[in-house]
């Protein structure tokens, strides 16, 4: 019997792969029309590097599957992630295929797979090595690495992240979630040091990143990435025996409205860990902690292996 299941479980996943790759061939076929008219895709003709469309449609599909995988549909999300490697590959554009890659990177991150995360940065790294997107690959390597424990390594991602970067021109658009700028760096930096214990660098970066995202006016440009920041003062703060500023700041990092859950509860556990080593005793402690158990609960699937 569980054969058959095993079976029937392999093709209805084969059936949902399928369906996402007709729905994207699709919109490859249809978006570009609606985004750049009718004489401008004309005009490019053959798939290539040079064809804005492709790209449009992986953005498309990124966002697809981020919403997928933050809302708990995860094999939804990995069906969306490979098609979109799928079209790539045919169409020979590098830069789709290492984003491909990417999700794969953060998606294994937030499950616990470290080792799942180098493989997915290299292998997107060597696919796409001259583009934006080689830099936040050599990133989530380091973010892997900083978890399994290995800080030369560490190190060695982060220090390769950063030749990229320096080498490649400033980004016209912040906003644009696909493009790596110094300030996204630096709160990629900062994962990593809050995770091998460099305190001090790991708070002056979360400052930055708060500094960074935040307007004149204290909208916050970056309410995800200052949610992570605010996990890191916490963290620090806890370890510097400050349990009323390490609740503070553990608190205002659940409070946003917009929020990368997978992401935000994976550096949580790790303020969370800090709140059990040390303040298990105290009652406030105890009220964050179950309000961290109450936010997993609702988006199962997200807890390291």
């Amino acid at each position: 019997m569980g054969l058959f299941h095993a079976r029937g479980a392999k093709q209805g996943a084969k059936r949902i792969r399928s369906g996402h790759r007709v729905v994207l061939s699709f919109l490859l076929r249809v978006l570009p029309f609606l985004i750049f008219g009718e004489d401008v895709v004309h005009r490019f003709g053959a798939l290539s590097d040079d064809r804005p469309e492709l790209l449009a449609v992986d953005r498309l599909c990124g966002r697809l599957a981020c919403v997928e995988y933050d809302t708990g549909a995860r094999h939804a999300a990995e069906s969306t992630r490979q098609a979109a490697l799928s079209l790539a590959t045919e169409a020979d554009h590098a830069e789709v295929a290492g984003w491909a890659h990417e999700r794969r990177a953060w998606f294994a991150l937030t499950t616990g797979d470290y080792r799942g995360v180098i493989a997915a940065a290299r292998a997107g790294a060597e696919t796409a090595q001259h583009h934006g997107v080689a830099v936040q690959l050599a990133a989530q390597e380091a973010k892997a690495w900083a978890r399994i424990g290995d800080r030369r390594q560490v190190e060695v991602a982060l220090d390769k992240g950063r030749r990229l970067l320096e080498g490649m021109p400033y980004p016209e658009n912040l906003d644009n979630h696909f493009v790596v700028d110094p300030a996204k760096f630096d709160f990629y930096a900062m994962d990593c040091y809050r995770l091998v214990g460099e305190d001090k660098l790991a708070r002056t970066l979360a400052d930055e990143v708060l500094r960074a995202g935040t307007d004149f006016d204290g909208t916050e440009r970056s309410p995800m990435r200052n949610a992570e920041a605010r996990v890191t003062l916490g963290v620090t703060a806890a370890r510097e025996g400050d349990l009323e500023q390490a609740l503070i700041m553990g608190e205002r990092a659940l409070e946003g409205d917009r929020q990368s859950v997978p992401s935000l509860i994976m550096t949580s556990r790790e303020l969370a860990a800090e709140m059990r080593r040390r303040y298990s005793s105290e009652p406030a402690a105890q009220d964050y902690l179950a309000r961290l158990h109450s936010l997993a609960e609702q988006k199962p699937g997200f807890m390291p292996r």
